[in-house]
This record gives structure tokens, C-alpha cells and sequence, in this order.
């Protein structure tokens, strides 16, 4: 396995997204867990993409899994992009995709989180909802 792995972070009003390149396994692992911890304890929710990860172990998985519980613990949450089949497999064969919200685009998960945000009672007093197009 190549141990090559990239992540780029983009903080953005409101949220993070970690841009994940390369393989994800034992070799490269702990270099995602440690950047995800830290992303997942600033209280703003995070989206991972994974579209440019070419390869994901089990030890992926459960770096994203322990990233997701941080982030809950910190009144955040973490969302993962991801349309390639074998990812999105592992996710479902191991029942992790009832945990960790996936989507197939970072548009749908900008989406998913901002339909998150206008549930009720998730805004400051004070603050107006957005409403529904008439």
C-alpha cells in the first residue's frame, strides 16, 4: 500500500470540511484520526470527503466512527462524502452508515447540514428561520 495521505481543511461560517486524498489505512490512519479529532472538538460541524481516498480499511472506519462520537460529544456533527461503491459498501456492511451520515456530494451534505440547522429550536432566540419558498 502507498502511505501517501492528504488532508486539506477549509474552515468555512458555520462549518469544516477535511478534504481527504490518498489511501486510509494502518500506515496512514493515525494522521486522520489526530486532524479529525481536533476538527471534531471545535463544536462546528464537520464533512469529510473522501471523494479523492483511492483506498479505506477498517481503521478508516473507525477513525471516522470516533471522529462522529467527538464531534456529538462537542454538540457538532460529522458527515461523510463519498460516492464510491467499495467505500460506501464497507459503510453499510458494517452498519456504520446508521451512525455517520453519508452523502454522495458535498452538495448534499451542505444540504443535509443546512436542513439540520433549520430544524426547530436549533437557532439562537431572536434569530429568524428561514422559510419555505411560497
Amino acid at each position: 500500500m502507498n502511505a501517501d495521505l492528504t488532508i486539506q481543511v477549509q474552515h468555512e461560517p458555520g462549518y469544516v470540511i477535511a478534504t481527504v486524498a490518498g489511501e486510509i489505512d494502518i500506515a496512514t490512519v493515525a494522521q486522520l484520526r489526530q486532524r479529525l479529532a481536533v476538527l471534531a472538538e471545535s463544536g462546528q460541524p464537520v464533512i469529510a470527503d473522501l471523494e479523492q481516498v483511492s483506498f479505506m480499511d477498517a481503521a478508516g472506519l473507525g477513525a471516522l466512527v470516533g471522529a462522529s462520537r467527538r464531534a456529538a460529544a462537542n454538540g457538532a456533527s460529522l458527515r461523510v462524502v463519498c460516492s464510491r461503491r467499495e467505500t460506501r459498501r464497507l459503510f453499510r456492511l458494517t452498519g456504520l452508515d446508521r451512525q455517520v451520515p453519508l452523502a454522495y456530494t458535498l452538495a448534499e451534505a451542505l444540504q443535509a447540514l443546512q436542513g439540520t440547522r433549520d430544524a426547530p429550536g436549533d437557532k439562537p432566540p431572536g434569530e429568524p428561520r428561514s422559510q419555505a419558498p411560497r
